[in-house]
C-alpha cells in the first residue's frame, strides 16, 4: 500500500481505533480477499491454478505478510514502525491464544486451525521487519542470507502448509527457492533502496568489484557495477535454479503456482541483464505481458507432460 492508503487502514484497524467487537469471520475474510486483490506482485494470492477452497486461505496468510510489510514500511520513521510491529506481534500471540480481534487474524485463525501453522514461520517475519529498522547494511553475504531465512523463507514453509506438504527436505528446497526470489528483489530494487536508507548489497562484494557507498550515492552505473551487479544476479539464479527440484514434488496445482513463481523471478533477472544492470533509473520488472508469456508456457508444458 502507499503511505497515504496505509494510514487510513491504521487508523480503522490499529492500535488506535476505537475499541469494539470483533469482526466476524465472513466480513474479516472478506476484508483479505480484498486487500490481497489489491497487491499482486512477488507473491502469488487466489490464483487459479489453486483449488478455490484454498484461495481463501493463500489471501488470509497474504494479508498478515501484506500488514507486517507496511507496518515495517510504510510509517513515519523507524521508531513508530518498531512500536507498531510490537503490537502486531501481540495481535498474532493473541491469535494463537484463541482472542482474535483485528480482522487479518480473525480471518487467519481459521487457517492456523485448519492447516495446524506453527508460530515460527509467522514470527520470524516479523523479526526480519524489526532488524530493517536497526540494520541497513550487510557486510558479508552470509549475514544476508541470515536476514533471508527470516524475511523470504517463512513464506515458502507457509505456502508448504497450506498445500499439506511441509517436510523438512522440500522445506530445504523452498528455502533456495525464497531467498533466490528474495535476492533477485533486492537487485531489482537497488535505487528504491537506498533512497529508504538501506543497502542490500554485501559490502565485501561491494569492495572486492571497486564499487563504494559514493558511488550509490551518486547513483553510478560504471563498469565497477556492473560487474558487481552481474555477480549478484547470478548468485541469485543459481537460488532459484537450485530450487526448482522442489516442482517434482508437489502436487500438481501447487507446482503450478511455484513453478510460475520461479519463472518470474528469472524473468527479473532477466530483465535487469537486459538493461546491462543499471537498475538506478528504471526498475525492471515483470509485465502483465510476461506474466501472460509465462503462464502460457506453464500450460504448454503441462500438456506436453500430460500427452506423455
Amino acid at each position: 500500500m502507499t503511505s497515504a492508503v496505509f494510514a487510513a487502514e491504521l487508523a480503522r484497524h490499529g492500535p488506535a481505533a476505537a475499541v469494539r467487537e470483533p469482526p466476524s469471520l465472513a466480513a474479516s475474510r472478506d476484508y483479505c480477499r480484498r486487500l490481497a486483490r489489491r497487491h499482486y506482485e512477488n507473491f502469488v494470492v487466489a490464483s487459479r491454478l489453486l483449488p478455490r477452497p484454498l484461495r481463501q486461505h493463500f489471501a488470509n496468510v497474504y494479508a498478515y505478510c501484506r500488514w507486517s510489510d507496511d507496518l515495517a514500511d510504510e510509517t513515519a520513521g523507524a521508531e513508530e514502525s518498531l512500536a507498531l510491529l510490537d503490537w502486531w506481534q501481540k495481535q498474532l500471540e493473541e491469535c494463537y491464544a484463541g482472542r482474535a480481534s483485528h480482522p487479518v487474524f480473525v480471518a487467519l485463525s481459521e487457517t492456523i486451525r485448519e492447516f495446524e501453522i506453527p508460530p515460527g514461520p509467522l514470527r520470524a517475519l516479523l523479526s526480519a521487519f524489526r532488524q530493517d529498522q536497526r540494520v541497513t547494511r550487510y557486510e558479508t553475504f552470509d549475514d544476508l542470507l541470515d536476514y533471508c531465512r527470516r524475511s523470504a523463507n517463512p513464506v515458502g514453509r507457509l505456502v508448504l502448509c497450506l498445500g499439506r506438504v511441509h517436510d523438512e527436505d522440500r522445506g530445504r528446497l523452498s528455502d533456495s527457492v525464497c531467498t533466490g526470489l528474495q535476492l533477485a528483489n533486492f537487485w531489482q530494487d537497488v535505487a528504491g533502496d537506498w533512497r529508504r536508507g538501506r543497502i542490500y548489497v554485501p559490502l565485501e562484494d561491494v569492495r572486492r568489484f571497486g564499487f563504494s557507498e559514493s558511488d550509490f550515492a551518486a547513483g553510478r552505473s560504471n563498469q565497477a557495477f556492473q560487474r558487481l551487479m552481474a555477480f549478484e544476479v547470478e548468485r541469485a539464479e543459481t537460488w532459484l535454479r537450485n530450487g526448482l527440484p522442489l516442482i517434482e514434488r508437489l502436487p500438481g496445482w501447487l507446482a503450478g503456482d511455484v513453478w510460475l513463481i520461479v519463472q518470474g523471478g528469472l524473468k527479473i533477472l532477466d530483465k535487469i541483464r537486459s538493461v546491462e544492470f543499471d537498475v538506478w533509473w528504471r526498475r525492471p520488472r515483470v509485465t502483465r505481458c510476461d506474466q501472460a508469456r509465462l503462464l502460457a508456457g506453464y500450460l504448454v508444458r503441462r500438456a506436453t507432460a500430460g500427452r506423455r
